[in-house]
């Protein structure tokens, strides 16, 4: 559903994307950084109940992944090597977050939502692995209603808020946020599965 605004953002991060090619930075360096910035302003914030100002900085961060995207079909220095990266420092700014949150939670004493941040972590991670392993078999699988985007905008935005001094909107957040990324795993299980059985030879008799 977020894929919608992805041309608006595109506009929007243009102009910064073109200065930074300009001076030489490649999008791979981009990612890195958006991605250090992001584990570290999570784990430094979060962990001190500096919930809303961690959220900002996270989100400048976290827009380097849209950054860096921006910047190589404009220089036309997209790679295979840059796609890895990406993906692979999105599971890392992920577990950051999350984790960042658990911290905040055990230090809080609040024991029921730190194991609800951490399912939201390992369930984001599974999601992410059984696209890539459907797809290293050659297999689609771009289905769910908590991909990435989703699961970043509920998380930020909800800490964010209450970080604010908005009541429960945490625990609403990641509630919901754990019962999607649960639905989505089953999604895509199901269409790996069906795929995966059409794709079989029929058993003789």
């Amino acid at each position: 559903m977020l894929k919608l605004l992805r041309p608006v953002v595109t506009r929007i991060l243009t102009p910064l994307g073109r200065a930074l090619a300009r001076r030489g930075i490649s999008p791979n360096v981009v990612t890195t950084v958006g991605t250090v910035g992001t584990v570290a302003s999570a784990l430094f914030f979060y962990p001190r109940g500096q919930l809303f100002l961690g959220t900002v900085v996270i989100t400048v961060f976290v827009l380097a992944d849209l950054l860096d995207g921006v910047m190589a079909r404009m220089t036309g220095s997209g790679s295979l090597w840059g796609a890895f990266l990406d993906s692979t420092l999105d599971r890392v700014g992920d577990a950051g977050i999350f984790a960042g949150l658990v911290f905040w939670f055990i230090v809080s004493d609040q024991r029921v939502l730190a194991g609800v941040a951490l399912f939201c972590l390992a369930a984001g991670a599974v999601v992410s692995y059984i696209k890539a392993r459907a797809e290293g078999l050659g297999m689609t699988c771009d289905v769910g209603i908590a991909e990435r985007p989703e699961r970043l905008v509920v998380g930020l935005v909800s800490a964010g808020l209450s970080g604010l001094g908005l009541p429960y909107i945490l625990a609403v957040g990641l509630w919901l946020l754990a019962a999607a990324s649960a639905i989505t795993i089953g999604q895509r299980l199901l269409r790996v599965y069906r795929q995966a059985v059409s794709a079989s030879p029929p058993t003789l008799r």
